[in-house]
């Protein structure tokens, strides 16, 4: 079963899906404050659209900062982000022109 989701929340979770994968790389990406980002990643783990693992602490330390957690999209999440962008067509510019993120080595 998917889940009907806001527009905000469908540009969080497009941006997980192109390979922004943190809360900072999509505050950065779309412009989104962090009182919008971390809550809505929240409630998208919580509502089972996403799925997170924290970083391995040495990793965060060995870059001098606070381990980071991780997020995917479960097939929940595709469906639903799919239907968001059905549901919301403004949002189709935007989410085309996401190019996938690099990965980081």
């Amino acid at each position: 079963m998917t889940r009907k989701v806001t527009h905000s929340n469908a540009i969080v979770l497009q941006s997980i899906a192109k390979g922004y994968r943190h809360g900072f790389d999509i505050i950065e990406l779309t412009g989104l404050g962090g009182g919008t980002v971390y809550p809505a990643l929240r409630r998208l783990e919580r509502d089972g659209l996403l799925r997170a693992d924290w970083e391995p602490a040495e990793i965060a330390q060995a870059s001098g900062r606070p381990p980071r957690k991780y997020y995917e999209l479960t097939e929940t999440g595709e469906r639903s982000l799919h239907e968001a962008l059905e549901r919301f067509r403004f949002l189709r510019p935007f989410a085309a022109q996401l190019e996938p993120k690099a990965v980081e080595s």
